[in-house]
């Protein structure tokens, strides 16, 4: 007897099938082929509890004053398949400017022209033996970015003139031209701000002239025209950076890493998206900030932090559909496995300080898109967003529901816990779930074995008591109390790894210089560190 046709299925008009219509419609088509990466990261096995190390490409080992994406990369990512450890996390990957914080790029989508390897253009026939002569001398453990930035960016010149040669435009320009037109959603604006940032020394677009900085049409055009090769020139560089940095997300798949991304909640104000779309930012007339981010005062700083950041017209933002943030989320996990986000807690609620005011302490609880933006986050992109929320500092019951909603891990900082005796939400053995990533420290921190070293006699003695130790090497303890811990995740600083103290430190917030300089030297990579990452991991079932 002829079965019914149930609800789902579809009459082929031989048989029944229990596939819907658009998967019927897709098994008549030929599969599109997977290009390498995407083959890689389809492959690539996910743990349920998994370890890795925090480490920006900055820190990397290289000849040229800064880490890139060249030996460097490739021998990190050998150490964390050798170590069974199955995450990197960096810190954002964006164009850095003025103090070089990578949490304050010039926009929101590109890449960090200077950790474009140059051992990989000189392997792509885009620079010459010659031009990799003189390098400036470096200190292999510190980044002296004034000499780097200079050094990086005239070689990224004579590279573009390689490219701009027929037989290399030959070569690259299929895919240089998909790249462009991939990515234009943001990449001509981006290309167009630099061009004409660099026409005015570099200056801040507030200070250009009043009719390209408002983006009036005729100088738009008459800048388009007269920067024409300046404008390819910075797109040529996000198609290296891409090029380069798809290399390296598709070794770390075929290693079974799975790569942290990072981006800050707020943009700086000196960056294309301001320049490009004001309309989504609270700006007075003349593109100053009506009101900047910060933190109110706690007992920390008597007058709070200012940030100075600008801060989102929300209310525009909704109007669109979130359609930024939806482009934003979509080039990072482009980028990356999952994105860790900066101060989380400015989408339920942020403090906004009035724009010229000299501390945060005249500042007010201003609401924030709550869970409306997420929603329209998982309608584009998905409902597992991977998505791990930055939930420091002032954590109020509404941050941690809105949090929760969507299924966002938290993140645990030992230092917290360990350092304040009655802080239960950072102590490994309290926690409460194990959607949470576990942290030794963070970029913000000291090194664990910096902080040890002034921690009152209590604090130390408590330490020693909980992993039967000693003290003496108390990153690696840190680390093993990560590992052991129920958090899905647990990551540590390279500067843990190598048990060193604060001279290593990479950031110390509120200090005006001196940050985001730490490198490490390969031979520091002993193999004893290895095998005892490998042999915990193992312990801690997180492999």
């Amino acid at each position: 007897m002829e079965r019914e046709i149930e609800a789902g299925e579809i009459e082929t008009g031989e048989h029944v099938t229990g596939r819907t219509k658009e998967e019927a419609h897709r098994s008549k088509c030929p599969e599109k082929e997977l290009t390498p990466l995407e083959k890689a990261l389809k492959e690539r096995k996910e743990y349920t509890r998994m370890s890795g190390i925090l480490l920006h490409p900055t820190s990397l080992p290289s000849r040229y004053g800064i880490g890139d994406l060249g030996k460097g990369a490739e021998d990190f990512i050998d150490f964390l398949a050798a170590s069974h450890q199955h995450l990197w996390q960096t810190l954002p990957l964006g164009p850095t400017g003025f103090g070089d914080s990578p949490y304050q790029a010039m926009s929101a989508f590109a890449g960090q022209p200077y950790i474009i390897s140059p051992d990989l253009l000189k392997e792509d026939g885009l620079l010459d033996e010659s031009d990799l002569w003189e390098v400036p001398q470096s200190d292999p453990r510190r980044v002296d970015y004034g000499k780097a930035i200079a050094f990086k960016m005239d070689l990224l010149r004579k590279a573009y003139e390689h490219f701009c040669r027929p037989e290399m435009e030959e070569r690259f320009l299929p895919a240089f031209e998909a790249f462009v037109e991939r990515e234009r959603y943001w990449l001509p604006d981006y290309a167009l701000f630099m061009a004409v940032k660099e026409a005015f020394g570099g200056r801040c677009w507030l200070d250009w002239d009043a009719d390209i900085r408002d983006r009036k049409p005729e100088a738009m055009a008459a800048y388009a025209g007269k920067e024409k090769d300046e404008i390819r020139f910075f797109e040529f560089v996000q198609f290296l950076f891409d090029r380069q940095w798809n290399r390296i997300r598709l070794l770390a798949a075929q290693k079974d890493i799975w790569i942290i991304g990072d981006i800050p909640i707020f943009m700086s104000l000196d960056c294309a998206d301001l320049w490009a779309q004001r309309n989504l930012f609270r700006l007075d007339s003349r593109g100053y900030p009506l009101e900047v981010a910060g933190v109110p005062p706690d007992y920390f700083s008597a007058t709070g932090q200012l940030w100075g950041n600008p801060l989102y017209d929300w209310a525009v933002h909704k109007e669109t559909g979130f359609a930024w943030w939806i482009a934003r989320i979509r080039r990072q996990m482009e980028l990356s496995d999952y994105v860790r986000i900066d101060h989380f807690r400015a989408f339920e609620s942020g403090w906004a300080v009035p724009y010229g005011d000299e501390t945060a302490e005249g500042g007010k609880w201003v609401k924030g898109p709550g869970a409306a933006l997420f929603t329209a986050l998982q309608k584009k992109l998905g409902r597992g967003l991977p998505i791990i929320a930055e939930d420091l500092g002032i954590i109020t019951p509404r941050v941690e529901a809105l949090r929760d909603r969507f299924g966002f891990p938290g993140m645990k900082v030992l230092q917290f816990g360990f350092g304040d005796m009655n802080d239960r939400a950072h102590i490994p053995h309290m926690y409460t779930t194990t959607n949470c990533v576990c942290y030794t420290g963070t970029h913000d921190n000291e090194t664990t074995t910096g902080w040890y070293t002034h921690q009152p006699e209590e604090v130390k003695d408590r330490i020693r008591l909980y992993g039967n130790c000693d003290g003496g090497g108390v990153s690696l303890d840190f680390i093993r109390f990560a590992m052991a811990s129920v958090a899905r995740f647990a990551l540590f600083p390279m500067q843990d790894v190598l048990q060193l103290g604060n001279e290593a430190r990479m950031n110390t917030p509120g200090a005006p210089s001196g940050n985001w300089t730490f490198r490490y030297e390969q031979g520091q990579l002993e193999g004893w560190r290895r095998d005892w990452l490998a042999r915990y991991t193992r312990v801690f079932a997180r492999e």
